[in-house]
């Protein structure tokens, strides 16, 4: 299975809203506001200050998605690496998507001198992905999220 990793374009705007969408109803049990999740994407396409679509290809079709977002540490004096909107069809799963994406980021971000860390969350009975997430090098860390959603 040849894969490859590229940036996303306006052009993936469809196939990430449906991979977003999918995600929030797999693992949340959630269903997003297209009117939201659409223009959200779309926003983070535009600006790579809000996000960082990185999508893996197969044939020519979308298997994978991450999202990146930056968080400043001062404490670390860089940056930090969010990932998120990890999604993989189910079809595509335990054949080395998420793999080949967290490669080309974890290779970009030991590249990049002013980033100092990658940091994910995820649900916390999602044993699989964290299984997944600790056979690649990352730990648990100390910090518990905690959010007040919506406002």
């Amino acid at each position: 299975m040849p894969l490859t990793i590229r940036r996303a374009v306006t052009a993936d705007v469809t196939t990430l809203v449906d991979f977003n969408r999918r995600l929030a109803f797999e693992t949340e049990g959630k269903t997003l506001d297209l009117t939201v999740l659409t223009p959200g994407v779309e926003a983070g396409l535009a600006d790579e200050n809000k996000a960082r679509y990185f999508v893996a290809e197969e044939d020519g079709r979308i298997v994978g998605q991450l999202m990146l977002t930056l968080e400043w540490s001062d404490w670390r004096n860089g940056w930090v690496w969010w990932l998120q909107s990890v999604y993989v069809p189910a079809e595509a799963r335990r054949r080395g998507v998420f793999r080949a994406l967290y490669d080309h980021v974890y290779q970009a971000a030991a590249a990049d001198p002013q980033v100092v860390g990658l940091r994910l969350y995820m649900e916390h009975e999602n044993q699989v992905a964290q299984q997944t997430y600790l056979s690649l090098g990352m730990e648990l860390s100390n910090y518990v999220v905690l959010e007040k959603c919506p406002l």
